[in-house]
């Protein structure tokens, strides 16, 4: 079976945390670039975050300084860090999988709501 599936989303103030986890089942996880993304209303859905299987990671300009995305390829599992969170923040979130092959997978998102 093969999915991802996000937990962690939820109602946090204005300057909050929250840390967003993503667990993959039937992959190869180690050879997978990891991201997360969001979309909120109205708007397209963007890139917030990638790991790539040797662990480089990049940001969109929105969220530096500010998120952090980390993996356990022991616990096939892909992280993301949300420090000082906005209500521009809000947006239901999307974990994403690529293969080297440009397979893709994606999870079913979680919401994060800053409320101000």
């Amino acid at each position: 079976q093969v999915q991802l599936v996000e937990s962690g989303g939820g109602l946090v103030q204005s300057g909050g945390s929250l840390r967003l986890s993503c667990a993959a089942s039937g992959i190869i996880f180690n050879r997978y670039t990891m991201g997360w993304y969001r979309q909120a209303p109205g708007k397209q859905r963007e890139l917030v975050a990638t790991s790539t299987s040797g662990g480089t990671t990049s940001y969109a300009d929105s969220v530096k300084g500010r998120f952090t995305i980390s993996r356990d390829n022991a616990k096939n599992t892909v992280y993301l860090q949300m420090n000082s969170l906005k209500p521009e923040d809000t947006a239901v979130y999307y974990c994403n999988a690529k293969s080297l092959f440009n397979s893709e997978l994606w999870g079913q998102g979680t919401q994060v709501t800053v409320s101000s």
